[in-house]
């Protein structure tokens, strides 16, 4: 049995630049991890499961229009909205992941309804809403998941591209949510949601609902959940490679992630972070940017928020 749980949860790593923070918005920021941390708090204190846990927080997130992923997903070149989700379950390392979907309002539940339902991982377009479907989930209309911000972000970058002054802003390159926990019975899990990149080609996926990739739990070692320059992350399979430097050569979870975040993924020219908690309940958010929206909460008390 585990001594008590651990959440950690992220708003993505894509943040936006201190110059432009005003003391509102990351109030407002602030508040919204705090209400994340409740949703999964409360399935963990009521001795619930940590993939329940990381579910309910990610839905959390999905709903919260400040960040990228479910009703503030942002918009591909197109206009549109290509949605992607990942969950996996530690205990015996089953997963589901969705990509390129639009209409469930928590694509996070249509990638568990994939785990439950079907005997595949990883299912994209029409194949995946018929399984949301099946499992009888709440769908919503493209409206829903506008906002004005993000199509603001959308035609600012388009500009940015015909004019040959397209800047390298995180908070537009990559953006994605996630929660890792760890449950009184000593099980782990992990999910991660995401609207992608602004003003991404129709089609592209990231890293993740790539499992391996940008989402990873397995009860011998850890959990782990991704955020930033997706194609970088899949080429170094990220999180697979902090877990499997924990179990194979007893690297400390603080070490591996430290390592892999800050040469890894900073020699590949990549920018981003992460979030992971072991299976003794230590956990780790390495970034290499300027700041990831992200706060974590233990059994024992400590519960905080922070963004740069």
């Amino acid at each position: 049995m585990a001594q008590g749980y651990t959440l950690v949860i992220h708003g993505g790593a894509g943040v936006l630049p201190r110059q432009t923070m005003t003391e509102e918005m990351e109030t407002r920021y602030h508040a919204a991890l705090d209400r994340v941390l409740a949703a999964g708090e409360a399935i963990l204190e009521a001795d619930g499961s940590a993939l329940d846990a990381v579910e309910a927080a990610v839905i959390a997130l999905e709903n919260e229009p400040l960040f990228n992923a479910g009703r503030g997903a942002v918009f591909t070149r197109k206009g549109t909205h290509e949605m992607d989700a990942a969950i996996m379950d530690g205990t015996d390392r089953r997963a589901g992941a969705v990509a390129g979907i639009m209409g469930p309002r928590n694509p996070i539940r249509a990638a568990r309804a994939v785990m439950e339902r079907t005997s595949h991982v990883l299912m994209i377009g029409d194949g995946a809403l018929d399984v949301a479907r099946e499992a009888s989930l709440p769908f919503e209309d493209a409206a829903y998941f506008y906002t004005e911000e993000r199509h603001a972000s959308l035609q600012s970058t388009l500009e940015m591209e015909r004019s040959g002054a397209l800047d390298d802003d995180p908070s537009r390159r990559h953006g994605t949510v996630g929660a890792v926990a760890l449950d009184r019975h000593g099980c782990l899990a992990a999910a991660t949601s995401t609207g992608g990149m602004t003003a991404k080609r129709a089609g592209r996926v990231g890293d993740s609902p790539v499992i391996g990739a940008g989402t990873y739990a397995d009860n011998r070692s850890c959990a782990i959940s991704a955020t930033g320059d997706g194609e970088v992350f899949l080429r170094l399979a990220v999180a697979h490679e902090i877990e499997a430097r924990v179990r194979l050569t007893g690297a400390t979870l603080t070490d591996a992630a430290g390592t892999v975040v800050a040469d890894d993924l900073t020699d590949a020219g990549g920018s981003g972070g992460l979030i992971a908690v072991a299976k003794d309940g230590t956990f780790a958010a390495p970034f290499n940017c300027e700041g990831m929206y992200r706060g974590w909460s233990r059994e024992d008390g400590d519960r905080e928020t922070h963004v740069y």
